[in-house]
């Protein structure tokens, strides 16, 4: 199994003169507002152990005071633990000297910042290229670089203009290029986007996720927006009151919220935007492998399978109907399988295809619609069923609240029953 590039392990932080004098008061579970009241001390992070992968976006989302801010301030020593390991590539960053812990950071990590941190008297050219002046890097050489990057982001012409003569979204640009021009392998990214208008914003999510595509950096990303999260993160990590809530896949995080704070982020997110189709899809039901009219007809008659998916060493082919196939004249068995004889020869989706884009694509058809990927293997089917399941979620009681209420229920009948007898008996009464 490939090692994380990146582990936190017991990680604490306590802010306040004496923080390790209360620790013990931390680690007895006490609330952070009692530990406030009782000591002065803030509790910024509480137990943290996490695992980061080489070449992922990591999100790390909360509310306003729910440590995320703190954590990744962690990741580069802008704050030291009170307790607690930080690894990158097997070292704890703890025990850098100042000249290493320099050096890390210059080399090792960027930092992308919400309010952009852009040198207001420097040319956006000057500004990207930044850090490779301060790493000792000759002025040509340097300028060549960021001038690539700025192409990048797509600032090409805005070489010789200063911040303030540019937007919000220019300047984030500007300060996404610095950070990558430094060819550092992990990218700190606080709340980077949020000071963008929604439009704008936008467009930097889908701008960073096309980089990616191209640069297979490690990104941590702290956002308080489960959209953003769910658009852009491989992993999420849910923080509340400085401790982890939940980390998962995007899936995971919107089908099988870890607890009621979760479910509250989730409640009002537009799934089939936020799903993909391999997200929901279940597995192909039934595969054959026929050349033939009267072979395919031969293997789904003894199935006794509506529908079939003909899987051959060349690939997918096609799905094929039961019903479509007992119409055929019987003398059309020995034809090979073509186009005309599938019921999808021309629906069809990929697994990574948007739900809200292929709703449309179910609405019309009998079966399910294959999923088949860009080179052309099978991966499961999609039925509207199951995307109706997915973007209406309902909770189902607990079964021991199921028993409690069924146990009420068959109580009061019988208190009614008795209550009836009761005064039938009283009717009959002279």
């Amino acid at each position: 199994m490939t090692e994380p590039l990146i582990k936190i392990a017991g990680l604490y932080k306590l802010f306040g003169r004496s923080p390790s004098k209360h620790m013990g008061l931390v680690k007895e579970g006490l609330p952070k507002d009692e530990i406030l009241k009782k000591t002065g001390h803030t509790l910024g992070l509480k137990d943290i152990n996490l695992e980061i992968n080489r070449s992922e976006i990591y999100v790390i989302m909360g509310l306003s005071g729910s440590g995320k801010s703190t954590l990744i301030r962690h990741f580069n020593r802008l704050i030291d633990p009170t307790e607690g390991r930080v690894e990158v590539e097997g070292q704890d960053i703890m025990e850098l000297n100042d000249a290493q812990l320099r050096d890390f950071r210059r080399k090792k990590m960027s930092m992308v910042f919400q309010r952009f941190g852009l040198l207001p008297h420097k040319t956006v050219v000057d500004n990207v290229a930044f850090g490779l002046k301060v790493r000792g890097i000759g002025k040509e050489e340097r300028q060549k670089k960021a001038q690539q990057w700025l192409d990048d982001v797509g600032l090409k012409g805005y070489e010789d203009q200063y911040p303030g003569q540019l937007s919000g979204g220019q300047q984030q640009r500007v300060g996404l290029a610095r950070a990558l021009c430094t060819d550092a392998e992990i990218l700190l990214m606080d709340e980077a986007f949020s000071a963008l208008d929604p439009l704008i914003r936008s467009e930097m999510q889908d701008q960073l996720i096309e980089l990616q595509e191209k640069l297979h950096k490690t990104i941590i990303f702290i956002t308080h927006d489960l959209d953003e999260a769910l658009r852009i993160g491989d992993r999420i990590a849910i923080l509340r009151d400085g401790e982890l809530v939940q980390v998962g896949e995007p899936a995971d995080i919107l089908l099988n919220p870890a607890d009621d704070y979760v479910e509250k982020f989730v409640r009002d997110v537009n799934r089939a935007r936020a799903l993909t189709v391999d997200t929901v899809m279940k597995p192909a039901k039934f595969r054959i492998s026929a050349e033939t009219v009267g072979e395919a007809l031969k293997e789904m008659r003894t199935s006794k399978h509506e529908y079939a998916y003909n899987v051959t060493d060349e690939g997918y082919q096609g799905a094929l109907s039961l019903d479509q196939l007992e119409e055929m004249d019987k003398s059309s068995y020995s034809d090979p399988l073509c186009d005309e004889h599938y019921y999808d020869s021309d629906v069809n989706v990929e697994p990574d295809a948007v739900i809200e884009e292929v709703i449309p694509d179910t609405l019309d058809q009998e079966y399910p619609i294959p999923v088949v990927d860009e080179d052309g293997k099978l991966q499961g089917e999609l039925t509207r069923d199951t995307i109706a399941e997915v973007l209406s979620p309902h909770t189902e009681p607990e079964a021991e609240e199921t028993e409690e209420a069924e146990a009420k229920e068959a109580e009061a009948e019988s208190e009614a029953k008795k209550e009836k007898e009761k005064e039938e008996e009283i009717a009959k009464a002279p």
